[in-house]
């Protein structure tokens, strides 16, 4: 239903201009961030972008984006039509304006849009000033309206009438320029990945994904919203409680939020997304500060009153261990703070306030409901303070009593960096002994520490937590560390700048960084957020000749390369494949591998916490069937290393 205290009329000057495309074209990151995949994709999502914000008035509850043949991609939606009339400001049709001139739209005075993601008004413009070409189809007041830009927003084809229709909305269909991006391709895991969450926000609305060139088809649509989200997320975690969930409206400010949560056991980290207009506030902002202050007070008033806690204080990450939420907000335009053009953290003061209350006034009730749920969820947080007090108790027992000895077992093949300098300090986490022992040789022994593994580490997605600390290669890694882990990581405590796992370039080395990177994401997350793990990448061939006492040679780190390496060598070349580290010697693993310098290393983050979180449980978790499903469904076997290389990705 649309909503009356807006215009269901949208003319020609409700667009506003507050120009220039080349600054674009010449700068393209300051838009969009990157001209990497990355960026790619947020061409597409301006658009959709303004498809949602039409949906999240009112007007039509079905948008479809397909990625054509030729490499072009288009959005269709069901609003009200970019206005075609003559905009008064520049004597030229709406449409034009708005995909010609930066901060044109209709969003900036909140009489067209009541809220909307695409503020800022550029993205339009973007997507044309960074594509080939640019079609956009107008279907408005029962006209086919088309107008085609080419080389980044120059109009070739002026507005025209194509004909006549009942529709109603905008497509739009664009082509990336190959001049600016690395990759043109989209990924159509990524465009799911993407509405599949903007479905999820936006209860009853109809997503559809087309893929023309495999005839994929993707629908997404929940009309439980928010609570589906969480229970999507959690699918393959033992829940504490059901999915809770709340929404409600500020009348003074006009704020709508829409919260739903719920605490897992065996779970140790918090997993927190909010949007604001259904995007993605990735820094958080004042709407996620309310609510952790708000959940806190709740949590803690409530045990309190009823003794629960037997009068111990909780602190906010034991309330928030185990616990997926979501949070999101709409908020009026005329309220509406964010920090920067990519809208990554939202400013709001009154957010803060409002969302504080909201929680704190809805859990208490919830808790007041039901007891036993609520005893449940104190108990977990109890626990986890506990724990906590006992990791800081050890830590410090630890620090002033450098003989005490720690109940584990640890292994004895840790080769420590001589340098207090620990941010300097980098750890190598190295496949097996033999590579173990070249490392050693070739590492700079004042900065860089080495730690083989003894063949493949456990999957810490299906073990115990006894069971993990148990394992020696585990409790070598966490002590080495020295930060702690789970509920009890602190990020200010890690001994090394850098932790580089170093393996095989093969399916077993593969195997190994992922049971790597799966304990550090459930166990030291922060680790990874905070951008301290990384991959080493050591070449696959190295291409050499000796003539006359002279040695050429040229590393190569995949067949391309080879090539290349191959003719910089010249006739008379001799070449190794390495099949593991442990064909080098010291000098060839240092120079390739370890060095500064001369090296190559894959940082490891998490872009897409929700795409994380669904590959960690479907492909590391314990349902064998769910997995088995996703490699038949993703995985083709008839190509030589097709696993190596998603993994690798």
């Amino acid at each position: 239903m649309a909503d009356n205290n807006f215009k269901n009329s949208y003319g020609a000057d409700d667009i506003h201009i507050m120009k220039g495309l080349e600054g674009v074209r010449k700068r393209p990151a300051m838009y969009i961030g990157s001209t990497n995949a990355m960026g790619l994709h947020h061409l597409v999502w301006e658009v959709v972008d303004n498809a949602v914000d039409e949906a999240l008035s009112g007007f039509g509850n079905k948008i479809v984006v397909t990625i054509h043949k030729d490499g072009s991609l288009s959005v269709l939606d069901e609003g009200r039509g970019i206005p075609v009339g003559i905009n008064k400001e520049t004597g030229r049709p709406a449409v034009e304006v708005v995909f010609t001139e930066l901060h044109a739209g209709g969003k900036f005075d909140g009489a067209v849009y009541k809220t909307a993601g695409g503020l800022h008004g550029v993205g339009a413009s973007v997507t044309n000033a960074l594509s080939e070409w640019l079609d956009a189809t107008v279907y408005q007041n029962g006209g086919i309206y088309h107008l085609r830009f080419e080389n980044g927003g120059h109009l070739v084809t002026p507005l025209e009438q194509l004909g006549t229709t009942k529709k109603h909305g905008t497509l739009v269909r664009f082509k990336p320029d190959a001049t600016i991006f690395s990759t043109v391709e989209f990924k159509w895991e990524t465009i799911c990945n993407r509405l599949q969450e903007s479905a999820f926000l936006m209860k009853g609305v109809h997503f559809v994904i087309i893929e023309e060139k495999t005839n994929q088809i993707q629908e997404y649509c929940y009309e439980n919203g928010l609570n589906e989200y969480v229970s999507n997320i959690n699918a393959n975690k033992r829940p504490l409680t059901p999915v809770i969930d709340f929404s409600d409206v500020d009348e003074v400010t006009g704020i709508s939020s829409e919260i739903a949560l719920q605490w897992c056991n065996e779970d140790y980290n918090e997993t927190l997304y909010s949007y604001v207009n259904n995007v993605r506030t990735r820094d958080g902002g004042t709407h996620e500060t309310g609510f952790r202050t708000g959940i806190t007070k709740a949590i803690n008033d409530f045990a309190e009153k009823y003794n629960i806690a037997k009068g111990k204080k909780l602190e906010g990450s034991d309330i928030r261990e185990g616990l997926t939420a979501i949070i999101s907000l709409k908020v009026p335009e005329k309220v509406l703070e964010f920090e920067g053009q990519t809208k990554g953290k939202l400013g709001t003061p009154q957010a803060t306030t409002i969302v504080s209350n909201f929680i704190y006034n809805k859990i208490t009730y919830y808790l007041t409901e039901n007891k036993e749920i609520a005893i449940n969820i104190i108990n977990k947080c109890v626990a986890s303070a506990n724990a906590r007090i006992a990791a800081r108790k050890a830590k410090d027992e630890a620090r002033n009593n450098k003989k005490s000895k720690q109940n584990v077992i640890l292994s004895d093949k840790l080769t420590p960096a001589q340098s207090k300098d620990f941010a300097k300090n980098e750890l190598f986490i190295v496949e097996g002994d033999s590579a173990g022992g070249t490392a050693k040789k070739g590492r700079d022994r004042l900065h860089q520490a080495i730690l083989p593994l003894r063949g493949k580490p456990l999957n810490t997605d299906s073990i115990s937590m006894e069971k993990l600390l148990h394992n020696e290669e585990f409790a070598t890694i966490i002590n080495t560390i020295g930060a702690g882990f789970g509920q009890s990581f602190d990020i200010e405590d890690i001994k090394y700048g850098k932790i580089i796992i170093m393996t095989d370039a093969d399916t077993d080395g593969a195997h190994i960084q992922t049971l790597l990177l799966t304990f550090f994401y459930h166990y030291m997350r922060q680790l990874i957020t905070s951008g301290h793990v990384f991959i080493a990448v050591p070449p696959l061939y190295r291409v050499f000749k000796e003539e006359n006492h002279k040695l050429t040679q040229q590393y190569a780190w995949d067949d391309e390369g080879l090539e290349q390496a191959k003719a910089k060598v010249g006739k008379g070349y001799k070449i190794n494949r390495y099949k593991g580290l442990g064909e080098m010697d010291a000098i060839q693993l240092k120079e390739t591998t370890m060095d500064p310098k001369t090296r190559l290393l894959i940082q490891v983050d998490i872009e897409d916490p929700f795409l994380v979180e669904k590959r960690v449980n479907v492909l590391m978790g314990k349902d064998t069937s769910v997995r088995k499903k996703w490699v038949e469904e993703n995985v083709d076997f008839s190509k030589e290393d097709t696993f190596l290389k998603e993994v690798n990705k």
